[in-house]
């Protein structure tokens, strides 16, 4: 079953039924997205919005271990070590035409909003755990203070194909 977005406002506390319910009427005459909508009309915080908007994607994102996935290079010049884990986002390959993607679920706002404003191509999100997320990002973009460093101070090879 799908988590709709009106139903996880609702069980928040954010939106009762029947603001759920005249959102939906106004997203079949208007054809707008429910969240924008419910921002416009009742004045919800976008933020909170967003956040439950992740939650739904959270539930049906595959998970992964992304210590197993084997990364390709040319997907991990796409984000700066900065980007990565500032936004919490770590490229995987390119499959379908679509750059794979890994998060984790807490990071989720973080990283749609980052893909969708410095990403120039379609993307499909995929979520880990936070330990391996983070020991991923510490191979693939090592940065200084971090275990992850190769001896001598320079960076750890990635895993490519």
């Amino acid at each position: 079953m799908t988590l709709r977005l009106g139903d996880l406002l609702v069980a928040r506390g954010l939106l009762s039924p029947e603001q759920r319910d005249r959102v939906l009427e106004a997203q079949r005459a208007r054809g707008r997205p429910f969240g924008a909508l419910a921002e416009d009309m009742f004045g919800l915080d976008p933020a909170l919005v967003e956040q439950a908007w992740a939650e739904q994607y959270a539930a049906v994102a595959p998970r992964i271990d992304p210590l197993a996935e084997v990364v390709d290079l040319e997907a991990l010049t796409l984000v700066e070590r900065r980007q990565a884990w500032q936004f919490s986002v770590l490229p995987l390959r390119f499959e379908d035409g679509e750059l794979v993607v890994c998060t984790t679920r807490e990071a989720l706002p973080r990283a749609l909003k980052f893909v969708g404003w410095r990403l120039a191509q379609a993307v499909y999100l995929v979520t880990a755990e936070h330990e391996s997320f983070t020991a991923a990002l510490k191979r693939h973009y090592p940065a200084e203070g971090m275990a992850g460093l190769a001896s001598e101070g320079r960076p750890a090879a990635p895993i490519v194909s």
